[in-house]
């Protein structure tokens, strides 16, 4: 199983880590972490160096109930930030986690290689056509509403079913943008209780169903911390504990804060399969 970045065949059969660079000032976790231009190229270097394959740069905060910012203070936010990453890693991959089609293109003029749209191009009409012209891999979420309003949408008459009858009108129109290269991204914590999540957790090998490769991102989110009764900063130790199971599973990318300890989490379930093949 691979994906096209730019021209290289990434092959994630073997499960691959997206680190998360958040440049907003409200991300729930790292939000204003990164001022300048040294801590970001240290926490990129770090993250490649920890076994990073994709960096996945956002500026506009989609946790529960987030301020809206502008199309332009958005890409105002990210693209300065693909510069300054490839002018100083010129192999990285880079994920621009947007559902603006403006600031996707901009961005992938900069060279960023993948798109990941927390709507599944439900926010912007324009997106699915966007990413079609690039013919970089595109990554799509399932979320009802909008970030301001998607927990007030947790309505389903059965979770999985649900979501994988989204996905199905999704890659559908995917398909019909002659997008070629699809990945499902289940959105834990979006539109969805704590309970919600863990069901979801649970059955989430059913997404195999979709014959696409699946992106978990769990990392430190509220349904990890609420149940450990801690918070976002202490939540490291839950995180692994569901990395591991997305992997076994089927995860076929976290996307993750902590590099490093993902990583270590791949290693162990590889060799676990392994000794089991």
């Amino acid at each position: 199983m691979t994906i096209n970045c730019k021209g290289d065949l990434i092959e994630i059969g073997a499960p691959k880590i997206m680190g998360i660079l958040n440049t907003t000032p409200d991300s729930f976790y790292d939000g204003g972490k990164y001022k300048n231009e040294t801590e970001i190229i240290h926490q990129v270097q770090k993250m490649l160096a920890d076994g990073a394959t994709f960096i996945d740069i956002g500026g506009y905060s989609s946790k529960p109930g987030a301020l809206h910012v502008s199309d332009e203070e958005e890409l105002n936010r990210v693209a300065p930030i693909v510069a300054l990453v490839l002018k100083n890693f010129p192999e990285c991959k880079i994920s621009i986690d947007t559902f603006r089609s403006k600031v996707a293109e901009a961005c992938i003029q900069e060279g960023a290689a993948m798109i990941n749209d927390i709507s599944a191009g439900n926010l912007d009409l324009e997106m699915m056509n966007i990413v079609a012209k690039y013919q970089v891999p595109y990554i799509m979420m399932h979320m009802k509403g909008t970030p301001q309003n998607m927990q007030k949408n947790i309505q389903y008459d059965n979770l999985l079913t649900d979501i994988l009858s989204y996905f199905s009108e999704r890659i559908a129109a995917a398909n019909d943008n002659k997008i070629n290269d699809i990945i499902l991204d289940p959105g834990f914590g979006f539109s969805k209780t704590l309970d919600q999540n863990y069901e979801l957790m649970q059955k989430l090998e059913l997404l195999k169903n979709a014959k696409k490769p699946i992106l978990v991102g769990i990392s430190r989110k509220s349904m990890v911390y609420n149940v450990l009764k801690t918070d976002a900063q202490h939540a490291l130790n839950g995180t692994t504990s569901l990395n591991t199971i997305a992997l076994l599973k089927g995860a076929n990318i976290l996307r993750v804060h902590d590099v490093k300890e993902a990583a270590e989490c791949i290693a162990i379930v590889q060799q676990l399969k392994y000794k089991n093949t």
